[in-house]
């Protein structure tokens, strides 16, 4: 994959959803798997990422971080479901 700055949702194992910004998308869900990235995804292992955007800054990543944190349960939930859910391949 080619590094470029991305934002990102996972669903943990309590169900929640939790949005963060990196630019390896692999990397950083390996972390979170290892309880070694956010404090909130420690201790709700294992995580699933469901949803993975691209955008061509850090700036405009970190905006649309900020945007989607501010989403609704609800609204989370249908930009993961109709948005694109990432592949293998993808990450």
């Amino acid at each position: 994959m080619v590094t470029g700055h991305y934002v990102y949702v996972l669903r943990c194992s309590d169900d929640s959803l939790y949005t963060g910004y990196t630019t390896d998308v692999s990397r950083r869900v390996e972390e979170h798997q290892n309880e070694e990235a956010a404090k909130y995804t420690r201790g709700r292992t294992p995580v699933e990422l469901v949803y993975v955007e691209e955008h061509g800054s850090r700036g405009d990543a970190l905006s649309r971080e900020h945007e989607v944190k501010q989403l609704t349960r609800d609204e989370k939930d249908t930009l993961v479901s109709d948005g694109d859910a990432p592949s293998p391949i993808d990450i």
